[in-house]
C-alpha cells in the first residue's frame, strides 16, 4: 500500500505535467470503441495521428489510454482533443485525491482503484481518469487492467442499454467497475480479520497486534480513499438544474446516485471492520492481562504457602540456648511433621474457598 505524502521541500507548478506513479517503464498504448445501437467499431494500437478517420461525432467514442510514463504522448493528446495542462496534470499526479471538476465543456473525474496484491498485507494503488465531453469519454490508466474487461465484452455483444445511451452512462459503467475493486478489497480485508479475530482467542504472539495493526492502517487508507469519491457522486446531485455544462442526461443521474449509495455501504463496511478490528485488539490486550493475573495469582498463592513454613524455620534458625526443642530426640521429626501438616490443611482451606 502506498501512503501519499507531501513533499514540502518541493515546489510544482499546478500545471506541470509529470506523471507521479511508480509504473514509469510501462508503455502506453491507446484503444477506441466507436459505437451507437447498431454498429460498433473498435480499433487497438491506434496512432494519435490517424485518429480523426475512426472518430465519429454522431456515435459514442470511448478513447482509453494505459500507461501513463509517455509524457510526450500524453501532451501530444491533449493538444489534440484541447486539454487544459491543469487537467492533464491531475491526471498524472497520482499524489492528489480523487475529485471531480466541471468545466464549460467536460467533466473531469479522477478515482483510486484498490485491489489487495495476493499473498500480502498490501493493497495495489492505481490512479484512473475520465474526461467527459459530448459522445466522447476519455479514460486514463497507470497499466492495463482487467477490471473493464466485461465493459468491453457488454459493448461487443451488445448485451443490456449500454449501446443504446451516451458516453456518461459508460462513464457510469467504468465507475462501478472500478468501485467493485473496493468491494472485493474489503471482503479480502475481512477474511483476514476473521481469522486474526480466531487467532486472537487462541494465541497471544505479538505478530496478532501487528497484523491487527497492519489492516487498520489498510481500512483506514480505504476509507480515505472512498471519502472524497463520496463526496464527488455527490456533488453530481447538484449539476442537474445547473447552468455550465450538462455532461449527464437526466434519466441517467439516479446510475450515479447509485453509486453514491454503494459508497455509503462502503464506508459502514469499513466502519464495522474497524469495530471489529477494536475488539479483537481489546480481547488480545484482555487475554494478555488475564494471564498476567492468573500468573501473578498463582504467585501469590505459593508465596502465602510457604509464608507460615517460613516463619516456624525462621524461628527455630536462631539457636538460642534456652529454647528446649533444640535439644528434643525427634524435635526435626515433629517440626517436619507440623509444617507438612500446616501446608495440607492450608491447601486444602484454599481449595475449598476456589482461591486457585
Amino acid at each position: 500500500m502506498r501512503k501519499l505524502i507531501y513533499k514540502k521541500g518541493r515546489k510544482v507548478l499546478p500545471s506541470l505535467v509529470e506523471y507521479t506513479g511508480k509504473h514509469k517503464d510501462e508503455k502506453s498504448a491507446m484503444q477506441l470503441f466507436v459505437y451507437d445501437a447498431h454498429t460498433l467499431a473498435e480499433y487497438h494500437d491506434i496512432k494519435l495521428s490517424q485518429i480523426d478517420k475512426y472518430l465519429d461525432q454522431s456515435k459514442t467514442n470511448w478513447f482509453n489510454v494505459h500507461g501513463l510514463a509517455d509524457i510526450t504522448l500524453i501532451k501530444e493528446i491533449g493538444q489534440k482533443f484541447n486539454i487544459d495542462d491543469f487537467i492533464l496534470s491531475d491526471i498524472l499526479n497520482i499524489l492528489k485525491r480523487s475529485k471531480i471538476d466541471e468545466y464549460p465543456h467536460s467533466l473531469f473525474f479522477t478515482i483510486k482503484s484498490l485491489l489487495p496484491i495476493n499473498n500480502t498485507n498490501s493493497i495495489d494503488v492505481e490512479q484512473v481518469s475520465f474526461i467527459l465531453r459530448d459522445g466522447m469519454l476519455f479514460s486514463f490508466q497507470e497499466k492495463p487492467s482487467s477490471f473493464f474487461v466485461h465493459i468491453r465484452e457488454r459493448l461487443r455483444q451488445s448485451s443490456g442499454i449500454v449501446r443504446t445511451r451516451k458516453a456518461d452512462y459508460l462513464l457510469y459503467l467504468l465507475l462501478d467497475a472500478v468501485m467493485e475493486n473496493f468491494f472485493i478489497t474489503i471482503e479480502n480485508e475481512e477474511h483476514k480479520i476473521d481469522k486474526i479475530i480466531d487467532l486472537a482467542k487462541t494465541t497471544s504472539t505479538k505478530n496478532i497486534l501487528e497484523d491487527i495493526e497492519t489492516h487498520r492502517d489498510n481500512l483506514n487508507f480505504l476509507k480515505r480513499s472512498i471519502v472524497p469519491l463520496r463526496d464527488s457522486l455527490y456533488s453530481i446531485k447538484s449539476m442537474k438544474d445547473d447552468d455550465v455544462f450538462n455532461a449527464i442526461a437526466s434519466e441517467n443521474y439516479t446510475f450515479f446516485a447509485r453509486l453514491h449509495q454503494k459508497c455509503l455501504e462502503l464506508l459502514d463496511q469499513i466502519e464495522g471492520d474497524l469495530y471489529a478490528l477494536d475488539a479483537a485488539s481489546n480481547f488480545y490486550f484482555s487475554m494478555q492481562s488475564h494471564k498476567m493475573n492468573e500468573v501473578m495469582k498463582t504467585l501469590t498463592v505459593v508465596s502465602v504457602f510457604f509464608m507460615p513454613l517460613t516463619f516456624i524455620v525462621g524461628v527455630y534458625g536462631m539457636n538460642f540456648d534456652n529454647m528446649p526443642e533444640l535439644h528434643w530426640k525427634y524435635g526435626y521429626f515433629i517440626i517436619m511433621s507440623l509444617m507438612t501438616l500446616l501446608l495440607i490443611a492450608m491447601v486444602i482451606y484454599f481449595k475449598k474457598r476456589k482461591w486457585y
